[in-house]
């Protein structure tokens, strides 16, 4: 696998390269899905084209074209297409990345950044450190180290009580049940769950419903949706009520992910 032309698809066949960074581009068509899994090494999973949703025992992070998620080494996760889409893989070594972050999180690719993984997947898998590859690759782990982190993230408490409460949200988010309602269904006192989601999340109670709700709105509008369909699908009586909350969640970008389906905004530009 010395040939930029015939790069493996592979995922299992980038794990013992012996270069820092390994990159592998590919696509899906709408609706696959991957079994659960994990790599040796850490991973950078950017979406060129589409959307995709990926989930692990803590969290469930969602990825819009131009966004990538940072996946650390040996996690399990599973990740669903929402419409066709394009990936471009990084696959890095351990010991490249020990100062990075050590949870799974959805940054901003920068085009510097897009740019260097672009030109790194025409280069020969050995890439020749010294040269042009072996920039490449400084590149790409120096700007994934500044990449902007996105609230593109939900995180998933530890308590078993907790978790079912934010399973409940994520199969239903457009469920009328309001939080008494969800403290009830989970035997717990108001005050023990909205100080339990604030501890184990770092978001209210309220924060980390409106951001599954707008997850969901994302992956709707990449699947096709109209923008009326997505707002009733995710508790909202209009598409206007919609757009507030997106904007709020990605300023600036709601009103164009709410209206069009168009899933290739940006959280900071």
């Amino acid at each position: 696998m010395t040939d930029a032309a015939a790069r493996s698809i592979r995922a299992e066949d980038y794990q013992d390269v012996p270069r820092r960074v390994a990159v592998m581009p590919k696509h899906f068509a709408a609706g696959s899905r991957t079994d659960r899994h994990a790599h040796v090494r850490a991973q950078l999973l950017y979406a060129t084209a589409g959307l995709m949703m990926a989930t692990a025992e803590d969290g469930t992070w969602v990825v819009p074209e131009g966004h990538a998620l940072w996946i650390p080494p040996r996690l399990p996760h599973a990740v669903t297409m929402h419409g066709a889409v394009s990936m471009c893989s990084a696959y890095l070594a351990p010991e490249a990345v020990r100062a990075f972050p050590a949870r799974a999180q959805v940054i901003e690719v920068s085009p510097l950044l897009a740019a260097a993984l672009s030109a790194l997947t025409r280069e020969p898998v050995l890439y020749d450190e010294a040269g042009r590859g072996g920039h490449l690759a400084a590149l790409v782990l120096d700007e994934i180290g500044r990449a902007p982190e996105t609230p593109l993230t939900l995180p998933l408490p530890g308590d078993p009580r907790l978790r079912r409460v934010c399973l409940g949200l994520i199969d239903d988010p457009a469920s009328a049940l309001d939080l008494d309602a969800w403290a009830a269904r989970a035997g717990l006192s108001r005050r023990t769950l909205t100080r339990g989601f604030r501890r184990e999340t770092g978001l209210s109670f309220d924060a980390w419903r409106a951001r599954a709700r707008i997850v969901r709105a994302l992956a709707l509008a990449a699947d096709g949706r109209r923008a009326r369909e997505i707002a009733a699908a995710v508790g909202y009586r209009s598409t206007q009520a919609l757009r507030g909350r997106m904007d709020s969640l990605l300023p600036g970008r709601g009103a164009g992910l709410a209206l069009t389906g168009n899933v290739r905004a940006r959280t900071n530009q």
